[in-house]
């Protein structure tokens, strides 16, 4: 199923609400069901839902992207982040998302947290681990998705680019963000 909804999200806690991300009507977030882009909660909530109707629910961090791991947060060697013998201060600085990828292969994203004369310090976990989430918004567009659609997200998935999700702007490439479906939403 195409789904496209408009939401705000924030993060919970306690009586404390922070705003983190908007997809607003005029970009709203697409995903197609069933092919695990999104999170799976937020995927049962809104799945079911018809065209205008507005929700409002939770996730716990159990339900989103788990806890925050200090194991996670690592000291690297300064010298993998060289390119022809210097260091990369273009795309290595305090608060970088970075692409990074493991000896099997795996590719995911840290966020630089701090450089020094020999290690640069990077968390691997998600932004949003250890919160609780409160999406609120409504279903714009649910339809069946199209066979073109359904290629295009397979053909994504599969690391042969485009943008599958049905973002329809790639600025500086899908996998940008790495929440998923990389359309820069949190999911």
């Amino acid at each position: 199923m195409f789904m496209a909804v408009s939401y705000t999200l924030y993060t919970v806690d306690g009586d404390n609400r922070e705003k983190i991300e908007e997809a607003p009507t005029t970009k709203p977030f697409e995903f197609i069901s069933g092919f695990g882009v999104t999170l799976d909660e937020f995927e049962k909530q809104i799945v079911e839902l018809e065209p205008g109707a507005q929700f409002d629910f939770e996730l716990t961090k159990d339900q989103a992207y788990g806890d925050f791991e200090e194991e996670r947060v690592l000291d690297l060697d300064r010298s993998i982040f060289q390119i022809n013998g210097h260091f990369d201060h273009e795309n290595i600085f305090v608060d970088a998302i970075v692409p990074l990828q493991n000896e099997e292969g795996n590719r995911f994203y840290g966020r630089v947290l701090d450089i020094t004369e020999d290690k640069v310090k990077m968390d691997l976990n998600h932004p949003l681990a250890g919160k609780t989430l409160n999406f609120k918004g409504r279903v714009l567009e649910k339809r069946e998705a199209s066979n073109q659609e359904i290629q295009n997200l397979v053909n994504f998935l599969s690391g042969e680019g485009g943008c599958g999700c049905g973002c329809g702007d790639c600025e500086g490439g899908c996998g940008e963000h790495d929440h998923s479906c990389g359309c820069g939403h949190c999911h």
